[in-house]
């Protein structure tokens, strides 16, 4: 292969790579949290080590695919919302065949992955990949594209006990409706450093349905996400330290309704980053109630 050639594949890449948010690791750990925390209490403790490593690669491929049709799908947009002008879509630098031969090939290398699991698992995919192909769309149709996001974000959830457990018991489906409340909670944050562009340009958000009730509608969906993850330490007989980490996590949303309190857009992103503490707290919460439990 020639220098040029090289040369070429080597920018392509890198573009491909920006598209997928490669250089933007938050999204990553938003999704694992949850998945984390649903394989250590469907293991009662540290996972099956191939079912980690399959959910931890499946997550972050299925991530870098969501970043990329979100893109296609707002390639007219982000051109004029100050947060995304520079995306690679938005300059013209991916085309639109690109960008969905990019998912596909995303969304191959994540199927192979979860034909490793069980058939239980490998049909919950199924949901898993239409809740991600059609989040991006939702914000045309409906105000609360947030909660499509929280559901296609969550979906690992049950994924990830139908793998290690062979089944979705109930506390499954209240930790997936922690991480539904939770992305609801965050990408409002989120959403809220777009309003003004969101609706000069007709974009639907939670930001924009909550108005100026935001903060108070944040506030209650914290403590709507504090209850049931209380339900789930309950339920799944967590020991002191969840306990602990739980009440330093509400701490945090504390915090937050603290950064967004003038309604910034520095501080609104800045409370939107903060929720990746708030996801490894309640995590090491949770390994440590288990490892306690063992001793």
């Amino acid at each position: 292969m020639s220098s040029v050639n090289t040369s070429h594949f080597a920018e392509r890449l890198a573009q491909y790579a920006r598209l997928a948010r490669l250089d933007r690791p938050i999204g990553n750990f938003l999704l694992l949290w949850p998945m984390l925390w649903a394989l250590w209490i469907a293991a009662e403790g540290f996972p099956d080590p191939l079912v980690l490593t399959v959910f931890v690669l499946g997550v972050l491929v299925m991530r870098a695919a969501g970043c990329v049709i979100n893109d296609y799908a707002d390639r007219n947009v982000d051109g004029h919302v100050k947060r995304t002008t520079q995306r690679p879509m938005a300059q013209g630098l991916v085309s639109e065949r690109e960008a969905l031969g990019v998912f596909a090939t995303l969304c191959l290398v994540a199927f192979g992955l979860v034909l490793l699991m069980n058939t239980l698992t490998i049909a919950l995919s199924v949901v898993g990949v239409l809740l991600a192909a059609t989040y991006p769309f939702a914000k045309r149709y409906t105000h609360l594209p947030q909660v499509h996001l929280g559901m296609a974000f969550g979906w690992a959830v049950p994924m990830a006990f139908a793998a290690q457990a062979g089944t979705v018991p109930e506390i499954a489906w209240l930790v997936f409706i922690a991480a539904v409340v939770w992305a609801t909670v965050y990408d409002t944050q989120y959403a809220m450093v777009d309003r003004d562009d969101d609706l000069r340009i007709g974009v639907k958000s939670t930001a924009i349905l909550f108005g100026e009730h935001d903060r108070l509608i944040i506030g209650l969906l914290q403590g709507l996400m504090t209850l049931t993850l209380l339900f789930v330490g309950l339920q799944a007989q967590l020991g002191p330290a969840y306990y602990a980490a739980l009440v330093m996590a509400t701490g945090l949303f504390v915090y937050q309704q603290w950064l967004i309190r003038d309604r910034s857009r520095e501080r609104c992103f800045q409370a939107f980053l903060n929720n990746n503490i708030y996801g490894g707290i309640i995590f090491v919460g949770i390994v440590l109630s288990y490892g306690w439990a063992a001793l």
